[in-house]
């Protein structure tokens, strides 16, 4: 029996090239600044502020530009910030909502207005005031708040203006700017959204030892325990994708009339991030930089990659590896990895293509949700019935780890509320309100916590996840689509999600 064990990201090295490109989501292209280095692509998308600065500098597209995560000198991006989930519309006083007002705004030398804003005619938006940073210009009057529209800036019409024409009315506003502004509650979940490349999906490749910081879900049979902090940090408003094993492509997903776009794949095939250059040559050298990086990538990776043996040990609750076979009593409980049966998935048995023969390498390949991402592993067989023993005994350990556990749980965020998101093999899903501290010291006996939503397996329609924090599940209700924060990676709770759904089917006869 024998292991490849998927390799980590390592430190990050020089940037290679940085600038602005576009991004399709959603059928729409949007202005993105590009960062490429030797082992990933970061894609930053943020608001701008009132000087027209991005958190990102820009020196155009030269290799040697800076970092797109560099913060611009002097920008109120270093104070701390008001947004849509610290300026909550409860807060907003009845007689200001919906009703227009002048507020008159003293630009500061350093920041400007202090105000970043969203929206615009081509986003069929008002433009949407989405930052006010504590301490600068707009937050001393005390008049402005996140979700204020902006209609005109000293005179100047802008409920008909684009992004851009917006930006530049508050630049040439001089330093005495008159602001009418009317507040809308209904804007709130757009100012609350993500940038448009939070919305890109891609699963990226957990570090050699993703699970050193504990189990990423509490069960009926253990004691809770705080989670741990993620290693790996993604911003809403930022996306690093790894470039190892990626796939760089021209027009091949869809068509590119102008010559002017190039095509990032994931290494699993889920996934496309389609991007468009300036020009034609921009285009080019944009492809040779991004297809050097991968192809670099693959060779090192398939040097890495070999075969070494390793004894497997499938328990009631785990799969767990071991470099040797232990000796002693403490090292049986010391294995070099631990995984949870119950949130690892069998995605292949069997030769690479074709029928066995005399010659042909057996494996079978596992898929381990974590708190960092997914880590796969390939394993090798000598027999077809070891491999079929073995693939077997997962399955079957899986399902029986499903029936045993039967409960697992997570925090998690539902509709700004702490809540606890239950999943039972039984009973289905449950969000559960978190009681607060004040509450469980005044009451004498513990409450239940409230149930927010309940559904069992057989409602749900459709789940799925951002690869970061977010589960979404569908069970049809009048609700529509529940969105979860996990505060992490929500591989380790899709991965379970599936198992239960697996042992169930199973269990009814069915093949899962």
């Amino acid at each position: 029996m024998a292991v490849v064990i998927s390799t980590g990201i390592s430190g990050a090295a020089g940037v290679q090239k940085s600038g602005y490109l576009e991004v399709l989501v959603r059928e729409r292209w949007h202005k993105v600044l590009a960062g490429l280095n030797e082992e990933t692509l970061t894609l930053s998308c943020e608001e701008t502020d009132t000087n027209g600065i991005t958190n990102g500098s820009y020196n155009g597209n030269n290799n040697t530009a800076g970092h797109p995560s560099d913060p611009a000198d002097d920008g109120p991006q270093t104070a701390t910030v008001r947004t849509a989930f610290t300026d909550l519309p409860e807060q907003v006083p009845e007689e200001i909502a919906n009703r227009k007002r002048c507020v008159k705004v003293t630009k500061q030398e350093v920041g400007g207005l202090g105000i970043s804003i969203k929206g615009g005619k081509e986003n069929k938006m008002p433009i949407l005031i989405s930052k006010i940073f504590k301490g600068l210009a707009a937050d001393q009057t005390q008049a402005l708040y996140v979700g204020d529209a902006i209609l005109s800036v000293n005179g100047v019409n802008l409920r008909d203006a684009t992004h851009d024409e917006a930006v530049q009315a508050l630049k040439r506003a001089g330093k005495e700017v008159t602001l009418e502004v009317k507040y809308m509650r209904e804007a709130t979940p757009y100012v609350k959204r993500g940038s448009p490349v939070s919305e890109i999906g891609w699963e990226t490749p957990p570090p050699e030892s993703p699970r050193l910081g504990g189990s990423p879900f509490t069960s009926s049979c253990d004691p809770p325990s705080p989670p741990p902090p993620p290693s790996l940090s993604l911003r809403g408003d930022r996306r690093c994708l790894p470039l190892k094993m990626c796939y760089v492509t021209r027009a091949m997903t869809t068509p590119d009339p102008e010559n002017r776009q190039l095509e990032l794949h994931s290494p699993d095939a889920r996934h496309t991030v389609v991007l468009r250059c300036p020009d034609q040559p921009s285009t080019l050298a944009w492809f040779s930089a991004m297809h050097s990086a991968t192809s670099a990538l693959a060779q090192t990776e398939s040097e890495k990659q070999r075969w070494k043996p390793v004894l497997v040990v499938v328990t009631e609750k785990d799969l767990l590896l071991y470099n040797g076979l232990p000796r002693g009593k403490e090292a049986w409980h010391s294995p070099a990895h631990t995984y949870p049966l119950l949130a690892t998935r069998l995605v292949h048995s069997g030769p690479d293509r074709g029928s066995p023969h005399s010659g042909t390498e057996l494996s079978f390949a596992t898929r381990t949700g974590t708190r960092l991402g997914i880590e796969a592993h390939m394993f090798r067989a000598e027999t077809t019935k070891d491999l079929s023993l073995w693939t077997r005994h997962i399955v079957n350990g899986c399902h029986a780890s499903a029936e045993m556990i039967k409960e697992v749980s997570t925090s998690c965020l539902y509709r700004s509320q702490e809540c606890r998101l239950v999943v039972h093999y039984e009973q289905g899903f449950s969000v559960l309100a978190e009681s607060s501290q004040a509450e469980e010291r005044g009451a004498h006996t513990p409450t239940r916590p409230r149930v927010l939503l309940s559904y069992p397996f057989e409602k749900l329609k459709m789940s799925s996840d951002d690869g970061v924090r977010m589960l979404f599940l569908d069970f049809g209700g009048k609700e529509g689509e529940i969105q979860l924060d996990l505060h992490s990676c929500p591989k380790p709770i899709v991965f379970i999600l599936h198992s239960f759904l697996s042992a169930k089917i199973s269990r009814l006869g069915l093949v899962a």
